[in-house]
């Protein structure tokens, strides 16, 4: 299979970015906490790795920043520490472009079964 194309999404990518822009800025998205919400959806999320990977693309593409919390938070919690994740200007560009590219998909397609 090849690369993709520069600027592309794969479906798990937007899946991420619809979470993260229904995020508040008091809520925290962590990969635990977006693998239970894919979870939750319609797709059931195959692997944690695939999620952290996809995420890391996402992050080095600029379309969502992560953030390491405090060592002192997790501490208190008494847990590990969590990649709190935002989505960026850019991500909400990229996520609006791939809901309008799947809004002309679907037109075509019902224009071509009508």
């Amino acid at each position: 299979m090849g690369r993709r194309k520069a600027g592309s999404l794969i479906p798990l990518e937007v899946q991420i970015l619809e979470i993260a822009s229904q995020q508040s800025e008091s809520d925290e998205l962590y990969g635990f906490a977006l693998a239970k919400s894919l979870s939750d959806g319609e797709q059931v999320l195959t692997s944690h790795g695939t999620l952290y990977k996809a995420l890391a693309r996402l992050t080095e593409g600029g379309l969502v920043t992560a953030e390491w919390e405090t060592p002192e938070i997790a501490e208190a919690a008494k847990r590990p520490r969590r990649r709190h994740y935002r989505i960026t200007g850019e991500g909400q560009k990229a996520l609006d472009a791939s809901r309008a590219a799947a809004r002309s998909t679907a037109l075509i397609a019902r224009a071509v079964t009508s």
